[in-house]
């Protein structure tokens, strides 16, 4: 009975990194999905335009959200970690808007075929926010029907979620808005404020500026508490929960980060290793 009981645990954590719930599955678009397996909706393509095949990796290993920094030069947005890094062919557009739109047209509205949650695009402004953002709303608005917009005072979903992230100049300009195809990225000060989750979809923050367990040992009450709290406070809003800063762990102390942020409903799971968080819930699946 005990085995039985470890085994049904350790499904459920695996399965609750797919987490959404699917419409069912025809034969004409199930193999589309890697042995026929839902996207994994709470894990996150941390840096992820540093991948060989940037945008189209982490879909191969069905993650539900990506990360994308930006540079404004002149009128394009140009993808990169630093200034140094920029290429002028390596824009918002090619990398990802018009892959996406690409893809959204061939599985008839979604990015993964048959599933309506939307992908979630995380866009980190690395120059001003407010100009960089003014041009960034220029670039959605020319993929219609792509993005999840809201439109006075309502939330109208889209196959893919736009969250603005990185400099916090970004939020002024899309506050003033009656109609954007963005969402803003706070942080953990923003929890419990007045701006409603139709702004603010999103609360992330630094993991090791808020605890300091690293995976090793026991997870200290004091800090579970801390962090069950924070996502009961966020969910209650209807806002999702982020931490950045955990994605340099490895082996064991990684595993048990990523249980715990798990077990306490945090929404997405940072990592650069994108086979690693894909086989981590097979891992427990198969234990």
């Amino acid at each position: 009975m005990a085995l039985i009981t470890r085994r049904r645990a350790l499904t459920t954590l695996g399965a609750a990194l797919a987490g959404a719930v699917a419409l069912p599955a025809t034969d004409a678009f199930a193999g589309e999905h890697k042995h026929h397996l839902r996207p994994l909706w709470r894990a996150h393509a941390h840096n992820d335009y540093e991948h060989p095949r940037p945008l189209l990796d982490a879909l191969d290993h069905r993650f539900g959200s990506v990360e994308a920094d930006i540079f404004l030069v002149g009128d394009q947005l140009l993808i990169g970690h630093t200034a140094d890094d920029l290429d002028p062919t390596r824009t918002l557009e090619s990398l990802y808007l018009d892959p996406l739109a690409a893809r959204v047209r061939a599985n008839h509205g979604s990015v993964y075929r048959g599933y309506r949650t939307p992908l979630q695009l995380l866009i980190d402004i690395k120059t001003e926010g407010s100009s960089t953002y003014l041009e960034l709303d220029l670039h959605l608005r020319r993929y219609k029907h792509l993005f999840t917009a809201y439109a006075h005072g309502r939330v109208l979903p889209g196959p893919v979620t736009a969250v603005i992230s990185g400099d916090r100049a970004a939020r002024a300009p899309m506050e003033a808005q009656t109609v954007r195809r963005a969402f803003y990225d706070g942080r953990l000060a923003d929890l419990g404020s007045s701006a409603p989750s139709s702004l603010i979809s999103l609360i992330s923050d630094n993991w090791t500026l808020n605890f300091t367990w690293q995976g090793v040992g026991a997870f200290p009450d004091v800090e579970r508490r801390k962090l069950r709290g924070i996502v009961r406070a966020a969910h209650a809003r209807g806002q999702k929960v982020r931490f950045w800063a955990t994605q340099d762990l490895a082996g064991p102390a990684r595993d048990a980060l990523w249980g715990e942020l798990l077990a306490a409903g945090v929404d997405y799971l940072n990592t650069d290793d994108l086979a690693g968080l894909e086989a981590f819930p097979d891992a427990h699946r198969s234990a």
